[in-house]
Order: structure tokens, then C-alpha cells, then sequence
């Protein structure tokens, strides 16, 4: 029977999980014992003291040492994302007693990243010992995230949350959206284009319910057009632009943000479609009631302040 939560967290002690990191590396009690200092019974005793703890056998001792079961590995696993969150704790707390660097963790969608990325070369210009942890994903995920204490901040929409009072946010303006292909795509180039030409077309877009996603549909609705009926689903900006490079007949709809970054580089073209439609913005959200770290603090004024100057700054 598995042991209650209060059992576990009373009895489990974090260098027994650095013990089972090293089970795992080594596969030998004697080497892994070596690598956390402590002696061969020692660790034998805490391998027992975590098995019972956890009311559950971990490895398999085989002729070739020590090899993790299915429970094994799903412990390990856990025990890696402790030991990282232990050390991230270490690296906050020193940069709160520096008075400077410190650890940031911040979500963001795609349509963001370029934002972020501004925003986050004025503040390591200013923090340089300042450490990143940068995750991209969609909006419901990156809100888990939050609620989890596993980001700082976020750069997304609540709109998809049941419970959007749950966060403080300060809205963007909205973006407007641009369709995109590789430049080897038979309609690069020409002066016009209409919806109906790119109906037939295979298209990468994001998964259903997602905003990027609505305002697509919503698009060949109003147009009187049948949604692509084969699309590429996806919410990494990264496989979208790999797609689009290795398909030139795919197209795909991007925040205009994002596509002007590819398409400087040469990667990818504007073709000349103009949607009536405009992405919903997207807002810096932060968790209801809970104080900002200082790094957190300090993005989120780079980032109102960027905000600030688009919206004065001369079309």
C-alpha cells in the first residue's frame, strides 16, 4: 500500500533522493555511495529506508548491479526535478543576498517571443549574473505552469482559463496576424492574393480552442470557406518555421511580430493576403496575490516600458 503524502514528506530526506540519482547513474551501490560520500552500508541502509518509506521495491539487483523498475524510474524522475528545484532555491536566495543575478522563470506563446526576447536583452545588459529559465508553450499550459510556482511570470492569454481572476494581468495591445510560406512557395511574389487561392493549400496551424487558432477558422468562415481539412497541428514556433522551410507548399498564419523576424533572416516570406481578423492580445500575467521576485520585477518593467513605446512611437 503506498504511503500517505505526510508519510512520505516526514521520512523521504533530500540526500536519499541524491542516493537514487546515483543508483541510477552508476548502477552499483559501491560507486554510487562513493559519489554522495557516504559508505557502501550506509547506502544500503538508505536504499532500504527509502523502499520502506515508499512501501515499494525501486531496482531489480541483477548479476550487473542495480537497475531501476517502471517505479523505479518514475521516483528517479521526481527525485532529479527536486534536487534541480533545490538548486534553483540556492541560486534565488544568492542573488537576493547579492543584491543583483538571481534565477527568472518565465512562459511565454509564440506570438510573444519576440517581445520577450527585447525585453530580456535590456534586463541581462543590466543583470548579467542574471540566470534564464525561458519556456514556450500554449497559453493553458504556461497558466499550469504559474499555478504550479514553476514560473515567475507568464507572457499569454487567460482567456482560456476557467478561472482567470486567479491572475493579475496587464493587457497588450492586439497584434495582427500574417500568413506565411518559404520563399520557394508558388505564390511568392505575387502582388495579391485572396483566401480562396490557399484553401486548397496544406496549412500548419495551431490546435483547436487555441485563440491563433479561432481567429484562422473564424476567417475562412466569414470567407465562406471549408477549414483546411488536413492541418498541421502544432504550437512550437520552432517546427512551424522547420516546417514551412522543408515544405514549399505549406503556409501558415503567424503574429506579425514573429513572421518579420524569419522573414529578415530569409526564411520565410509574407505572402500578400490581408486578414480582416486580429489575434486577441496577449497579457503579462502574474498570479494573483503573490509577490513578484525582484528579477521578476525588473522584467516586468522592461516590458511595460517596451509596451509604452510602441504605443507612442510613430506608425
Amino acid at each position: 500500500m503506498l504511503p500517505s503524502l505526510t508519510t512520505i514528506i516526514s521520512r523521504l530526506r533530500l540526500k536519499q533522493l541524491r542516493l537514487l540519482i546515483a543508483l541510477d547513474e552508476h548502477g552499483s551501490l559501491h560507486k554510487a555511495a562513493e559519489s554522495v560520500a557516504i559508505t557502501q552500508p550506509g547506502a544500503t541502509k538508505a536504499l532500504h529506508e527509502i523502499e520502506s518509506t515508499l512501501g515499494s521495491t525501486l531496482f531489480e539487483r541483477t548479476t550487473k548491479g542495480l537497475t531501476p523498475n517502471d517505479l523505479g524510474r518514475c521516483v528517479i524522475r521526481y527525485a532529479r526535478l527536486i534536487h534541480t528545484d533545490v538548486a534553483h532555491l540556492r541560486e534565488e536566495m544568492l542573488g537576493i543576498m547579492q543584491g543583483h543575478g538571481g534565477r527568472l522563470s518565465v512562459g511565454v506563446i509564440m506570438g510573444a517571443v519576440p517581445v520577450l526576447v527585447e525585453s530580456l536583452a535590456r534586463l541581462r545588459a543590466r543583470q548579467p549574473q542574471l540566470s534564464v529559465e525561458i519556456v514556450e508553450d500554449t497559453s493553458a499550459r504556461l497558466l499550469a505552469l504559474l499555478d504550479e510556482g514553476r514560473l515567475d511570470l507568464a507572457l499569454c492569454r487567460t482567456s482560456v482559463s476557467r478561472n482567470p481572476a486567479a491572475y493579475d494581468c496587464s493587457l497588450r495591445d492586439q497584434e495582427p496576424l500574417v500568413v506565411v510560406a518559404s520563399p520557394r512557395h508558388r505564390f511568392a511574389g505575387r502582388p495579391m492574393l485572396a483566401l480562396s487561392e490557399l484553401a486548397a493549400s496544406a496549412w500548419v496551424v495551431f490546435p483547436v480552442n487555441m485563440p491563433m487558432r479561432l481567429t484562422l477558422e473564424r476567417e475562412f468562415r466569414e470567407a465562406g470557406l471549408n477549414f483546411p481539412t488536413y492541418p498541421i497541428e502544432t504550437s512550437s514556433t520552432f517546427t512551424t518555421l522547420s516546417l514551412l522551410l522543408q515544405d514549399p507548399e505549406l503556409v501558415a498564419v503567424m503574429p506579425v511580430d514573429v513572421a518579420q523576424m524569419a522573414v529578415a533572416h530569409g526564411m520565410l516570406v509574407h505572402l500578400p493576403l490581408e486578414l480582416k481578423s486580429r489575434n486577441e492580445p496577449y497579457e503579462i500575467v502574474t498570479r494573483h496575490g503573490i509577490a513578484l521576485t525582484a528579477p521578476a520585477r525588473l522584467l516586468v518593467d522592461e516590458l511595460t516600458l517596451q509596451e509604452r513605446h510602441l504605443r507612442t512611437s510613430p506608425p
